[in-house]
């Protein structure tokens, strides 16, 4: 049974339950091996500091590279503590173990906007498609706004600065060596257009059956995400799914739809998920760098793989797709006659 602060999964996805256990459905993806559990490309931020530009230019090289092979990467020495990681945690864990009545109804007890608060997925049709998670989506505007309020909100606010001033410098360093220098992400990457995840994946009592977040590309140009030692996060690459082993001194780094678009398909946004454990509840915390809803994304190289969109286009087709289908299909929606032929 869901405890008082879980989310009720078991009342609301009841019919979806009974057909997994009347063996309609298999395990997850079973289609896709998993492998060993392995660490994902490690930059060290600290060399972008250095004053041999031979280093520096190393540093962005790399993390180009990982862009392109692996769509993600972790970063250390990048200015967050871990005392900082520490409190977030504490303090996360605090907000969640509120009564779910509590977090669904009085957003207020955190001062950010109401109705932040999500859980499951509203549209699956079968097991599959549920997400075993619950999270408070934050506008990274209530999160600077908030003067350091309450405990949590003053971690918050730590990581969130450090974040989106990382995401700025990534996304920059991306831009270069694609060959370009423009002020194309500072102008459309704001903080009213950026938002944080505070994400609890509780245990699972069907782990082997059931996504803590099902398997999906990130609609944004980066993603940074901070999480703890219990692990879950894993990644397709070859064919196969990768489990990502937890770093407690890194910030793992993944590119987004719009980027790969934007790099007409230079960068990579790789299908990732969450799988669930039956015993231990996991934390993590993510940082999204999207643009305004009217932002154009186009492709910097011709031909074009994919055809120009705004980004409320975009979102618009995710949210259209997962309400008819159940999930989302994103990019292939948005291919040229090039992109399909190629």
């Amino acid at each position: 049974m869901d405890s008082i602060s879980d989310p009720p999964f078991h009342k609301a996805y009841k019919i979806l339950f009974e057909k997994t256990q009347n063996n309609e459905e298999n395990d997850l993806d079973s289609e896709l091996v998993v492998i060993e559990e392995c660490e994902l490309p490690v930059i060290d931020l600290s060399r972008l500091e250095e004053s041999d530009q031979v280093a520096r230019e190393e540093c962005k090289s790399d993390i180009a590279r990982a862009s392109q092979e692996w769509g993600f990467f972790q970063v250390v020495k990048h200015g967050i503590s871990s005392e900082i990681f520490s409190r977030l945690r504490c303090e996360q864990e605090k907000v969640f173990k509120q009564p779910f009545d509590k977090k669904t109804k009085e957003d207020k007890f955190l001062n950010f906007s109401a109705g932040s608060y999500r859980w499951g997925a509203p549209n699956a049709t079968c097991i599959r498609q549920l997400s075993w998670s619950e999270a408070f989506h934050i506008p990274l505007t209530d999160i600077l706004g908030s003067s350091g309020s309450n405990n949590l909100s003053s971690s918050i606010e730590q990581f969130a600065t450090t974040v989106s001033s990382l995401a700025q410098t990534l996304a920059d360093i991306l831009a270069e060596k694609m060959g370009i220098k423009s002020n194309f992400f500072e102008e459309n990457c704001l903080p009213n257009t950026c938002y944080l995840r505070l994400n609890r994946y509780p245990p699972c009592p069907i782990a082997s059956e059931i996504h803590g977040l099902m398997p999906h590309t990130d609609s944004d140009f980066l993603t940074i995400l901070y999480q703890d030692q219990v692990g879950g996060l894993q990644l397709v690459k070859d064919r196969k799914w990768i489990a990502v082993k937890p770093n407690p001194d890194a910030l793992i780094i993944n590119i987004g739809d719009l980027f790969q678009a934007w790099s007409n398909g230079v960068y990579k946004s790789v299908e990732h998920r969450v799988v669930t454990n039956p015993k231990v509840e996991r934390f993590s915390t993510a940082y999204f760098f999207c643009p305004s809803n009217d932002t154009v994304i186009e492709s910097c190289k011709e031909p074009s793989v994919y055809r120009k969109f705004s980004f409320r286009e975009y979102r618009q087709q995710v949210r259209d797709d997962v309400q008819k289908l159940g999930s989302k299909i994103g990019l292939p929606r948005f291919l040229t006659y090039e992109g399909k032929t190629t």
